[in-house]
């Protein structure tokens, strides 16, 4: 109506508001809904609660002590699309930063990690690599074209055939580390998990090492035809290294030799 008045009339807001009986303050007036905290709440309880939906949200909100009206909750969980569920990700369980110490023994520690490259035609192949922390010995260095928790499993059991179970095997968060499998093995072999942090590849970084000297003298070394190829070089490399290959860590001693002399003594 003040408007209306201004336009026909061609007189100020101020006398318009006074004809029609209004204040000025609410002419101006301008309702602005803030629903930030609404919104934030529901977004906290949608991150806890993927699996939910309004009812449970609203009831956790009153048990909090929160009066906000239904319609006006209803209205926000509508607004930002939280009937749309969002497929929820599986979350790792928080990693314990553990200190990267030596072993007193061999068969305490086996570290295990994965490589990946391709041969001369593209295809890409992985890389399973096992060592043992006390005296860097390399345990397996053997190429597929997949390597599924099944596979692991299976490689750990034949070295186990000749060589005593570990007390502890270390990995990253890989999901063949994760896989059943994989877990159920080691349960049944009392042998202890250690995964390190997410994005910290340095707790691992004996296997590091070793995953660096095996693609500076296998990988990046040689053009391969096929994973017999790769597979020969690795098993050849892999007795050069244990028995040549000397360590500053180890006193300048091969693994091999490093563990002779400390039986020994």
């Amino acid at each position: 109506m003040v408007d209306e008045v201004v336009v026909q009339e061609e007189i100020s807001v101020h006398r318009a508001c006074k004809i029609v009986c209004m204040s000025r303050s609410m002419y101006y007036y301008a309702h602005k809904k803030d629903d930030t905290v609404v919104i934030s709440k529901l977004m906290d309880l949608s991150i806890r609660y993927p699996t939910r939906g309004f009812e449970t949200y609203y009831g956790k909100i009153r048990l909090e002590g929160l009066v906000w009206n239904r319609k006006r909750v209803l209205r926000v969980y509508r607004n930002i699309n939280l009937k749309l569920r969002v497929k929820r990700k599986r979350r790792l369980p928080s990693r314990i930063k553990e200190k990267l110490i030596v072993p007193g023994a061999v068969n305490q520690t086996w570290s295990i990690d994965f490589m990946s490259d391709s041969l001369a035609n593209g295809r890409r192949f992985r890389v399973l690599n096992v060592i043992d922390d006390y005296n860097r010995e390399s345990l397996i260095n053997e190429a597929f074209y997949s390597i599924p928790g099944v596979r692991v499993v299976q490689k750990l059991k034949e070295l186990l055939m000749f060589r005593p179970k570990p007390k502890r095997i270390r990995t990253d968060n890989g999901p063949e580390f994760l896989s059943k499998v994989f877990t159920d093995f080691c349960l049944a072999y009392e042998i202890e998990l250690q995964y390190i942090q997410p994005g910290k590849p340095a707790q691992n970084a004996y296997i590091e090492r070793l995953n660096r000297t095996f693609r500076e003298d296998v990988l990046d070394a040689y053009l391969f035809g096929s994973i017999v190829e790769v597979n020969a070089t690795a098993y050849e490399w892999q007795v050069d290294y244990n028995s040549n290959h000397p360590h500053k860590s180890l006193n300048g001693l091969s693994p091999w030799l490093y563990a002779k002399e400390t039986l020994v003594s």
